[in-house]
């Protein structure tokens, strides 16, 4: 047998994931002087946000833009604090008593951990439009990853579609870049403006209004913005040659096109806390699941708590103040004389506020139409396994009352990704469908491994002689 890659089986706190939250978390448990553990599947740190941030081949600091660059601040304090962080580790489960499951260089293992911060962060809201998994077609957010990781910008005719913040930075950076932009086709519903005015002063006193504006002005004075956009579909036969699309009161439209980057914003990573029973809730602003927390990010399973968007959309300074506060309750709960090692609680509280400032605003602006949550036809649902919206609507009608029930039929959310595509899709499709709320319906019922792991891992875990006994017979 081999030696187990990481060297302790036992940590006071175990991190799961080192964007900003996870480093910032890790820096204040390090310095206290908790043995501290970051579980990160990537290679390097900084997560989505701060993608490659030590590697990046994007030397020019404009492109990628200052607050960018604050992540190197953040990994040095997280590597200087006392904390081990290991990159490549993909955390595959977590349970009630603490227990994680982890595979490092092809071995998998089990820790134990006092106290569990999950920061594993968002995903992209799905976009499910006919055509969308034709070659060619991507999402703004791997779109940035090539950009930050490898220094890539898209050639030939690029259009990016959708609403959000991350679409006009990505937009920004690809310019900044020497890259080429035909068009912004912009599904923001014009109703969002208004239905944003309530939000409207928070916003105005927070640094996103002046920040966001000179990103869209940037971005206009350089390329095509088609606004109001209500349909779009992806044209072509084995790959995208043109997108197809209308705006409110007009006809279909059509644009040729050789990349098509899609995003409508983006949503909390809920399949690990879900798989290890916190309780969740549906946020009918943010239109996704959010786990129920207390203001020290503790969830409802105890000595689990949750940091960073994975706690509901917040951006990345507020990703790392409720790192911070996730930490510093749980220095306060296993080594309170530590307490002067660490910031102030109050002043961090008072920082995520000022983070979080204008984030109604942003999250009513940019709501996405319903029409393109909520797919008909032939358009593809669950990518794995391939099933699409009439299959589902089709299902629905059988009698099926939720997304656990649908599984069954027909295998939506049983493939690699264990239904981060298509988990919200489904939920809103089921809601419509019976004219009940998300809440109401609920989502998949997950359970370990979250993410895929090989059968030779599970089976060469070394296993106690009682473990052993409760599975053999005989």
């Amino acid at each position: 047998m081999t030696a187990l890659p990481l060297p302790k089986e036992q940590y006071d706190v175990v991190i799961i994931g080192a964007g900003p939250a996870g480093l910032a978390a890790a820096s204040v448990a390090g310095k206290a002087g908790l043995s501290t553990l970051v579980l990160d599947e990537n290679a390097q740190p900084g997560g989505q946000i701060f993608r490659a941030i030590n590697t990046t081949p994007v030397k020019r600091r404009d492109v990628l833009g200052d607050d960018y660059w604050r992540g190197e601040t953040l990994v040095a304090e997280a590597r200087g604090s006392g904390a081990t962080i290991v990159q490549g580790a993909t955390v595959w489960s977590l349970d009630r008593d603490l227990q994680i499951a982890v595979s490092l260089l092809g071995q998998s293992q089990i820790l134990k951990a006092r106290r569990v911060i999950i920061a594993t962060g968002a995903l992209e809201r799905p976009f499910p439009i006919p055509g969308w998994t034709l070659p060619g077609v991507m999402t703004v957010g791997a779109g940035q990853t090539l950009l930050k990781a490898s220094g890539l910008v898209p050639d030939g005719k690029v259009v990016l579609a959708g609403t959000g913040p991350l679409l006009w930075l990505y937009a920004a950076q690809v310019l900044r870049g020497g890259g080429a932009i035909e068009a912004i086709l912009d599904t923001t519903p014009r109703g969002n403006y208004w239905r944003a005015l309530p939000h409207a002063l928070p916003f105005l006193m927070s640094p996103y209004w002046t920040k966001g504006l000179a990103l869209m002005r940037e971005v206009k004075r350089r390329v095509r913005v088609v606004a109001n956009v209500t349909s779009l579909a992806v044209r072509g036969g084995d790959r995208l040659n043109a997108v197809a699309y209308s705006v409110a009161g007009g006809g279909e439209q059509s644009m040729a096109a050789d990349t098509l980057l899609l995003h409508q914003g983006v949503v909390p990573n809920v399949n690990l806390a879900n798989a290890a029973g916190v309780a969740h809730r549906w946020d009918d602003r943010q239109l996704c699941w959010a786990p129920l927390l207390d203001a020290d990010g503790n969830t409802s399973v105890p000595g689990i708590a949750i940091a960073g968007d994975g706690a509901g959309i917040g951006g990345a300074q507020a990703a790392v103040e409720r790192g911070r506060i996730a930490a510093l309750a749980a220095v306060q709960a296993l080594a309170p004389g530590k307490r002067s090692l660490t910031p102030d609680r109050t002043d961090t509280a008072k920082a995520l506020r000022r983070a979080e400032r204008g984030r109604a605003f942003l999250d009513v602006l940019f709501q996405p139409a319903s029409q393109f949550r909520l797919p008909d036809g032939d358009t593809i649902v669950c990518r794995c396994e391939e099933v699409t919206a009439m299959q589902i609507k089709d299902t629905i009608g059988l009698g099926v009352e939720g997304p656990n029930q649908l599984k069954a039929f027909l295998r939506c959310g049983m493939g690699p990704c264990q239904g981060r595509l298509c988990g919200l899709t489904v939920t809103e499709m089921i809601a419509q469908a019976r004219g009940i709320s998300p809440e109401a319906v609920g989502y998949y019922r997950l359970r370990p491994p979250v993410k895929p792991v090989a059968l030779k891992e599970l089976a060469s875990i070394p296993h106690s002689e009682q473990a052993e006994k409760a599975v053999v017979r005989g």
